[in-house]
């Protein structure tokens, strides 16, 4: 990622107060959950999440409080995006995607394929991981959050607990 920061620097958006793409309802593998536990318990024991409709784990100053730790789907979040999907006629065709909020650069049609973050190799990665450990859910970031959960110590529906 640091190498495609490098590249985009100069187009890209993103950065502390920037929040267009930190929304509501995201869900994480359960090894992602599992390390904003181990590493933020003073964020998700003490603090409220963020407010409705926003990243349960933004601040109020509109700052990622668990940064460090933020899951892949926010690390690659403004760089040049691509993926393969099966097209309607049943061939795999290759989408790009970038946050329209970066300044002009060249059209990420005419983009190098290395120019871009491949969406899926480390994805899998987590995925295998997840599956190794037992766990098949995600989960979602708000259940995190202790005064997300029940009387009984249960996230509500949406979350995994262990």
């Amino acid at each position: 990622m640091a190498e495609l920061e490098a590249v985009h620097g100069a187009r890209l958006h993103c950065r502390r107060g920037c929040t267009d793409c930190c929304v509501d309802d995201l869900t994480v593998f359960a090894v992602e959950a599992d390390r904003i536990r181990r590493e933020y318990p003073h964020v998700l024991q003490s603090e409220a999440p963020g407010r409705v409709g926003g990243c349960a784990m933004l601040g109020p100053d509109g700052a990622c409080r668990v940064y460090h730790a933020r899951p892949q789907v926010c690390r690659t979040q403004g760089v040049p995006l691509r993926w393969f999907a099966d097209g309607p006629d049943g061939t795999v065709v290759e989408h790009r995607d970038i946050c329209p909020l970066n300044d002009p650069g060249p059209p990420i049609e005419t983009l190098d394929p290395d120019a871009c973050w491949l969406i899926g190799p480390t994805e899998g990665g987590l995925a295998q991981l997840q599956q190794a450990t037992g766990a098949f859910e995600r989960v979602a970031l708000r259940a995190l959050f202790a005064s997300e959960s029940d009387d009984d110590g249960t996230p509500e529906p949406g979350g995994v607990h262990r």
